[in-house]
């Protein structure tokens, strides 16, 4: 009987190709880190660095394991189960109430807001960021909308729509503060009142 070719020789346990959700959850557990004083700027950037350029999920494993909570742990970091996806999405609903976000929360990369005549509070300056970029989308009808800036957050409102109500956006300070994070406004207000204030500088 004739010998078979002999085919390509596979890996008896390929490594899994890390995906954009996958380095992404590892960021935000990097930067929870080190707001939380767990880790130095040095090793922040080094693991970030790691991070950003990881192939597989079995490179990025290592960068947070001594950050997170093992079995029957209570540390804040623990992370999602295998295969979840990252926090894409966070919606807030609320019709004649009140809805505020501040102090330190984790930020999504999209954040819709879907009220009627309710007033909201967003306040960012404490929040934990885990994207370059927030994307706040507004499907709101009366009521109002606070959202307070930190230094460095740069706003984009020209996609946002607003029809018989009232936009207040305090301008950003012209200094050299870097950009840490970029909030983009879009969607729908109506019958409302949206106010853009910024945090001071601290000197």
């Amino acid at each position: 009987m004739a010998d078979l070719p002999a085919g390509p020789v596979m890996p008896s346990s390929p490594a899994l190709r890390a995906s954009d959700a996958d380095r992404d959850r590892v960021t935000e557990l990097l930067r929870t880190a080190v707001a939380e004083g767990r880790l130095d700027l040095a090793e922040f950037e080094e693991r970030l660095e790691a991070a950003l350029s990881a192939r597989t999920v079995n490179a990025l494993a290592p960068l947070v394991t001594d950050l997170v909570a093992g079995p029957g742990g209570h540390g804040a970091l623990a992370p999602p189960p295998a295969g979840a996806p990252a926090a894409e999405l966070l919606t807030i609903k609320e019709r004649h109430g009140s809805v505020r976000r501040d102090g330190r929360w984790t930020l999504p990369h999209r954040l819709a807001v879907r009220t009627a005549w309710s007033d909201v509070l967003l306040d960012l300056t404490s929040a934990v960021r885990g994207a370059p970029e927030l994307i706040i989308e507004l499907r709101v009808s009366g009521g109002s909308v606070e959202l307070v800036l930190a230094p460095g957050m740069v706003l984009e409102s020209d996609e946002l729509s607003v029809r018989h109500g009232t936009l207040a956006i305090s301008r950003a300070p012209e200094d050299d503060t870097p950009e840490v994070l970029r909030v983009r406004l879009t969607g729908r207000m109506r019958h409302g009142r949206l106010d853009v204030r910024r945090q001071a500088t601290r000197r």
